[in-house]
């Protein structure tokens, strides 16, 4: 591992004049750090004194536009498996984001780019770079370019560069550019109303019901999911705040945590738009509350085993669930229902396209989401809690449009080939309490 040095920020500068050294001739660079800290650099080497106050010309330029680099003699290897300990290990938080642009790095940047010094890297390289890369997959040079621009301008904060190669160097021409956080949806990897209604009914008998409305109700993701604790509910305002989810910690071991524990730890959100408050619908809220009396009964039965750390989603025991609990009870769901086989992700892009569809706002739609700001829209709000909270009455509405008419109909096909006796409109109310239905005498 590099070891790198540490030099602040200057904040002020003196440069000696040209001097022999050596039998050639060079100057000194002294950088002062706002603690008055002094760092002395030695430029040498030139064989006349004429090259030696040139370069001393070009340094003076260079420290007053502040483009002065203040390390000049790593690699490109060198540099990006510092960049990876010193800053993504450090501020990217998640595991999985950790290792994406580990792996670009050491199976893409590296072995392209690994001969050069960091300061030797220019457009052309970076392009070519991309070019490569293209040529395999698609997907792999998008990440890659993510990876260079973050580096890249770090490097640049850092004084390790003087200005950004990457500025403005583009994929291949053959590669679709997407516009800036804009997300795309395939309708064709979605359910309709009628198939979640059949997907909440079937999951009612499995252990993950909750994460399940979660999911088709609310949009949350499943490392949120799994996450969410009865205390981020407030009771009185029928809310919960999304503050946490459960993965791996980057710089977490086996050998550093509890046994079956390493991807369930408490880490922070994907974004800062990620932490937000959102409005339970009330089919969701009884279902809590329903599943808090198991809880409490569970807690009070295993007093010993029992690890009451208040997850909603959890096991007999108390246990956080791991991120991919659900994967076999979801695809037995499906197969089992005649439902296509989605990805449990494509839950979330169903609850997403279905408030499209019902003339929800973009916005609106990105906020309720945890999105970053898009730019598919025109509309502005100022108070993003204000937002969530204009359109908590239509988020009942969706509900209730999953029990449309179109929607019972297609329902009531599938439940009457097997009970002819079966009653939708009964059924419908005893779970949301949308439609009359009088007891039968």
């Amino acid at each position: 591992m590099l070891n790198m040095p540490t030099i602040d920020q200057y904040v002020d500068w003196k440069i000696s004049n040209v001097m022999p050294i050596k039998n050639k001739y060079g100057y000194r660079v002294t950088l002062i750090s706002a603690s008055g800290e002094k760092t002395i650099q030695q430029k040498s080497g030139f064989s006349t004194q004429k090259e030696a106050n040139n370069a001393r010309n070009i340094t003076i330029g260079e420290l007053y536009s502040g483009t002065y680099v203040t390390v000049s003699n790593i690699t490109v290897e060198e540099y990006f498996e510092w960049w990876l300990e010193e800053y993504v290990k450090k501020h990217i938080g998640t595991y999985n984001t950790y290792m994406t642009y580990r792996n670009a790095v050491r199976n893409h940047i590296v072995p392209n780019l690994r001969k050069k010094k960091l300061i030797q890297v220019d457009r052309g390289d970076i392009q070519e770079l991309y070019n490569v890369i293209a040529a395999i997959s698609v997907n792999e040079v998008r990440i890659v370019k993510t990876v260079i621009n973050v580096s890249m301008k770090f490097a640049v904060a850092q004084k390790i560069l003087p200005v950004n190669p990457a500025e403005g160097v583009l994929l291949p021409k053959t590669i679709d550019k997407k516009p800036y956080r804009i997300r795309t949806i395939d309708s064709q990897k979605t359910l309709r109303l009628d198939q979640l209604y059949i997907l909440i009914e079937a999951s009612k008998s499995t252990p993950i019901y909750l994460q399940v409305l979660f999911n088709t109700l609310m949009g949350l993701r499943r490392s949120e999911i799994i996450g969410l604790k009865y205390s981020d509910i407030n009771y009185i305002d029928q809310t919960i705040t999304i503050k946490r989810q459960l993965g791996r910690k980057v710089d977490m071991g086996k050998d550093s945590c509890k046994r079956k524990t390493l991807t369930k730890q408490e880490i922070q959100l994907k974004t800062p738009s990620s932490y937000r408050t959102l409005k339970i619908p009330e089919y969701v809220f009884q279902a809590i509350l329903e599943q808090r009396k198991i809880y409490e009964k569970n807690r009070n039965r295993r007093k010993r085993e029992f690890q009451d750390d208040d997850f909603i989603c959890c096991s007999t025991y108390g246990h956080s669930r791991s991120k991919d609990f659900h994967y076999k009870y979801f695809k037995k769901i499906l197969e089992e229902n005649n439902l296509p086989n989605i990805r449990w992700h494509d839950l979330r892009s169903s609850y997403c396209t279905l408030l499209l569809k019902m003339n929800f706002s973009p916005k609106a739609v990105s906020n309720l989401m945890g999105h970053a700001k898009e730019l598919i829209t025109i509309d502005v709000y100022g108070d993003n809690a204000q937002l969530v909270s204009d359109n908590t009455d239509a988020l009942d509405e969706f509900i209730k449009e999953i029990f449309t008419e179109d929607s019972k109909n297609e329902y009531l096909k599938e439940m009457q080939e097997s009970d002819p006796d079966f009653d939708i409109d009964c059924e419908v109310e005893r779970m949301f309490g949308f439609f009359d239905c009088s007891p039968i005498l």
